[in-house]
């Protein structure tokens, strides 16, 4: 049994607040604010993935449900909802191809062009598709940026320097400022998600932490004679 059949149509409704005479265009405004609130990338909030799964198949489960018990008109626009499209960072970043399931059943392969963002659509064997990018080793999207995490020596973080980073995006030479350093965040200016329609170039922000064992000792020492340099 696919995902969209294990949701009732009253646990449906209620996930998306819609009533049971909603027009499709209200079950798709309804579903794509709820998509918003529950995204796991969403800043200060979102339900996780396992909300934000349910908000997924209550979509799917009304975009083919009768418009009220009894009836058998569905609940339809001139494209058929096809449900949501996870894909990765990179595939944001780079585009690429995914194979995703239609409601209907159908798996289907999609190109995708760089530079998506979540909530954006495609559309693809006859549906429309809503883009969500979720998080993927170590790297996110938020809006148009893209963010990564790497480790770096403490020295660099405390003196800070030019270094070579290896983020998942290969290799980047940055300049890590004393004050970078102290708030462990760097910005690489052009190197987020491309430009696209309504969306502007965005940057890339690297996250730095300091590497662990016995780096750790080495940072604290260097960084209890830095501040006592500092105070004479």
């Amino acid at each position: 049994m696919s995902r969209d059949q294990l949701i009732t149509l009253a646990r449906a409704r209620e996930v998306l607040g819609v009533q049971p005479l909603a027009t499709a265009d209200q079950v798709r405004r309804a579903y794509r604010e709820a998509a918003k609130n529950a995204h796991p990338d969403r800043v200060g909030g979102g339900g996780g993935g396992d909300q934000f799964r349910e908000v997924v198949d209550a979509y799917n489960r009304l975009s083919y449900a009768p418009v009220a018990e009894g009836t058998s008109a569905p609940v339809s626009a001139p494209i058929e909802p096809g449900g949501m499209l996870v894909i990765s960072p990179m595939v944001a970043l780079l585009g690429g191809s995914a194979t995703h399931r239609l409601v209907d059943g159908r798996r289907i392969r999609v190109r995708l062009p760089a530079g998506l963002r979540t909530r954006d659509t495609v559309r693809a064997g006859g549906a429309e598709l809503l883009v969500a990018v979720t998080p993927d080793a170590g790297m996110q999207v938020r809006g148009n940026d893209l963010w990564v995490s790497v480790t770096v020596d403490p020295r660099t973080m405390i003196e800070g320097g030019r270094v070579a980073l290896e983020t998942p995006l290969g290799r980047r030479i940055v300049w890590v400022t004393r004050k970078a350093g102290e708030r462990g965040l760097v910005r690489i200016v052009g190197q987020g998600l491309p430009a696209r329609g309504r969306h502007a170039q965005g940057h890339l922000f690297v996250r730095l932490s300091a590497t662990s064992g016995q780096s750790d000792s080495a940072a604290s020492a260097l960084l209890r004679r830095f501040t006592a340099a500092w105070a004479a």
